[in-house]
């Protein structure tokens, strides 16, 4: 085996974007190319009455003009969701490319294709559009009310798609009866925003010849192909979807369409029948693509007087906004993390997710799980302040472990929870807790919080490896590299097992014309999923090379082995350039496909702990310290697992202190740009240790699992629990700005 695997090996896209030579949609330039702008209600519900785009259309250098009257109107989803739902389980189609009845401010009404820009965005000021306003709500609160507007009547009559989410184990009434000890808490989350560098896009070329072909910046190739043949009615086979080559950041914003850039181009290049680039301005991708749920989770959490958690209740109401992409899902992955941190006999859980006349709410990294764990985290230091107890002890006391029953319908394995408590402790000089002088104008205060999530949804993942004929090696698979470094990850595995030498293989980016099917770049599967793929196509190529090798050597193909590209038997040796050629001069082929070896999920596990400074003066919370400790199973990559761990870490920094969208009394969000969306700073970021946990996976490959996401989910939780050490009371909402914590220190 060559030496790449648990290597820090450098990025394989770094050169090209190291050098700003990297391609991304934006840059996609294609012959007779027309630029589009899109109409967007000024309103957060309302019906169109009446369009004119007659004067939009006689506009010099005005190829298309697009409305509800003009383009597809059949519903859909634009998540990935509706392209890869259980079988047993039908998506909520709620969208359509552009509508006669908006339900919030932003809602696509028109597109223009146009020569420039320019011309396209004068074409929009020359549509005259008549509105009839209808009744709006912005909480999903209110919108559950029996005199709240209907957005969606045909979906559902009580603006709940997909109904209510329940998770139950033992009995839960009696399990609050035996208990010594009963928490309860309410806490309010925000909107948070991706806030990734490359809006969304697309390029669409939709051809005479009933072709569609369409560059796209989305995390998922193949299921945006099915979206789009659904909408078109066509055949899949006629659409192609290919990244081209980099998505710039993704978050989930984009599992599925960017937004609808794709299905608004490919309209606008039908009626034009010419290429049509779409590109959402910042303001627009803040307003118009999905977000982060909102909402409320309340949490009742029951224990006996020596610490053993015995009941557990939390319900959830998240605000999905004005369709519901991704928002049923959510809530289903809220309520069976939050429930399976902590072994307890009694369980219960029910979550919704409610309509209302805001931007829709959709995936953002962690899904779900971040906020379900800042209100979990709470309760279980509201216990151990009742009585009395250390709260890193009540929690290794209580964690799950391997094998314990718990409500998801994978089994616990592989924890390294304990390990990563103990340690992110020890960084964080846990003797200290408690401990701070709460007098003066600063406070000091650290705090700790333990989490779970998941990685996997193998079932669709394949990868096909093709051996050149000058002994080079092809990978090829369907998800996309949205930054995070799996494709790097890939080379390493296929080179390692197979032994070829690294800089001898090469990734085929996400084309859904030349890769496998593939469900995409999210849910911290492409290590996973992929990962398992390509172990057994390694396998099998590796077993390939060796029989052919054996005849060449006359020798057993037990007895030959391959590393570096260099096939040695007994006493001789071949180099797998030699056998490739050898090969393809009698027409022979070494070409595998390998699939997961199982199908499903499996757990990541994640400890935080933070040293924060409060200025109660100003109410200014200053994070001096994040220790991250993570169960990773193994490090295929450890410089790529530890970047992807900061990332989160930075992002759950900017979910507890800062990042919030608000919106106005219109509807209308506030923050439309960096300028006005508080994202933490290179000023704002603490010192960060990241401990990487190895307990390997039997059920992943080489034991590994995935950490996309697991780095954002409990960083807040952990943050609140410092801020709690320090003024002695646990914020209920976040962010936890300099007003709300002023508010608490009056209060």
């Amino acid at each position: 085996m060559n030496n790449n695997i648990g290597n820090g090996i450098s990025r394989q896209d770094a050169y090209e974007k190291v050098r700003g030579v990297a391609g991304y949609t934006h840059d996609v330039v294609l012959p007779g190319m027309l630029h589009s702008c899109v109409l967007r209600s000024p309103y957060a519900h309302a019906k169109v009455v009446s369009i004119d785009t007659t004067a939009a259309e006689a506009l010099p250098g005005v190829y298309a003009v697009g409305t509800y009257k003009n383009t597809s109107s059949r519903l859909f989803n634009a998540s990935g969701v509706m392209a890869f739902l259980a079988p047993d389980l039908n998506p909520v189609l709620d969208q359509v490319i552009f509508t006669d009845c908006p339900r919030y401010i932003g809602d696509e009404i028109a597109g223009i294709a146009a020569e420039t820009e320019e011309i396209a965005q004068h074409a929009l000021r020359l549509i005259k559009v008549k509105y009839k306003k209808l009744p709006t709500v912005f909480d999903p609160l209110e919108a559950l009310e029996s005199n709240a507007p209907l957005l969606h009547p045909h979906i559902s009559s009580c603006n709940t798609p997909g109904g209510v989410y329940t998770v139950n184990q033992g009995d839960v009434a009696t399990g609050f009866q035996e208990c010594d000890v009963v928490f309860e808490g309410k806490y309010k989350l925000p909107i948070q925003k991706q806030a990734q560098l490359e809006t969304q896009a697309a390029v669409a070329d939709f051809r005479r010849s009933g072709e569609l072909i369409v560059y796209s910046s989305t995390q998922s190739t193949h299921p945006t192909r099915i979206i789009l043949a659904h909408i078109f009615d066509m055949d899949q086979s006629k659409v192609r979807v290919l990244n081209p080559k980099y998505v710039g950041g993704a978050f989930g914003v984009r599992i599925g369409m960017s937004g609808k850039a794709e299905a608004i181009a490919a309209a606008l290049s039908k009626l034009a029948g010419r290429p049509v680039q779409t590109v959402y301005s910042r303001e627009e991708d803040f307003m118009a693509s999905d977000s982060r749920h909102s909402g409320y989770v309340s949490v009742k959490l029951g224990a006996k007087k020596d610490g053993t958690f015995h009941a557990l209740d939390i319900h959830a109401v998240l605000n999905t906004g004005a369709y519901t992409t991704y928002g049923i899902e959510v809530g289903i992955v809220l309520g069976n993390l939050a429930t399976s941190v902590y072994r307890m006999p009694h369980i219960h859980y029910d979550g919704r997710v409610v309509y209302t006349n805001i931007l829709t709410a959709g995936a953002f990294r962690g899904f779900g799980n971040p906020q379900g764990t800042f209100a979990l985290e709470a309760a279980v230091d509201g216990i151990a302040k009742m009585l009395h107890k250390d709260p890193l002890e009540l929690r290794l006391q209580n964690i799950v472990c391997d094998g314990d029953v718990w409500p998801l319908a994978y089994p616990c394995r592989a924890s390294g929870l304990g390990e990563c408590l103990s340690k992110a402790a020890k960084g964080i000089d846990w003797k200290q807790h408690g401990k701070f002088d709460a007098v003066g104008r600063f406070r000091r205060g650290i705090g700790i919080s333990s989490g779970t999530h998941l990685c996997g949804t193998a079932s669709s993942a394949c990868a096909v490896l093709r051996l050149e004929f000058d002994g080079s090696l092809q990978i090829a698979t369907g998800t996309s590299d949205i930054g995070t470094g799996n494709m790097t990850a890939f080379q390493q595995i296929a080179a390692d097992l197979v032994g070829i030498p690294l800089e001898r293989t090469y990734v085929m980016w996400s084309d859904t014309d030349n890769t496998p099917y593939d469900i995409g770049a999210h849910s911290s599967r492409c290590l996973y999923s992929i990962g398992l793929a390509l172990e057994d196509a390694s396998h099998k190529m590796k077993e390939k090379i060796l029989d052919y090798a054996a005849e060449m050597l006359e020798e057993s193909p037990k007895q030959l082995r391959v590393e570096q590209g260099v096939i040695r038997g007994g006493n001789r040796e071949i180099t797998v350039t030699e056998l490739a050629d050898h090969a393809h001069r009698r027409e022979i082929q070494f070409v595998t496909r390998g699939f997961p070896r199982n199908n499903g999920f499996t757990a990541t596990w994640h400890a935080v702990a933070a040293d924060v400074e409060i200025d109660t003066y100003t109410g200014v919370v200053n994070v001096l310290k994040i220790v991250a400790a993570h169960d990773i199973g193994k490090a295929i990559n450890p410089v790529s697992v530890e970047g992807q761990i900061e990332g989160g870490i930075v992002q759950g920094l900017g979910y507890a202190l800062r990042e919030e969208m608000t919106i106005q009394a219109d509807g209308r969000p506030y923050n439309t740009s960096y300028h006005t969306y508080m994202l933490p700073t290179i000023g704002d970021i603490p010192e960060m240790e990241i401990q990487l946990v190895e307990c390997p996976d039997p059920s992943g490959p080489l034991g590994a699992k995935g950490t996309g996401e697991s780095g954002m989910v409990s960083t807040a939780a952990a943050i609140a629990a410092a801020v709690e050490d320090a003024i002695g009371v646990r914020p209920q909402e976040i962010p936890m700005t300099p007003e709300r914590i002023l508010k608490i220190l009056k209060d």
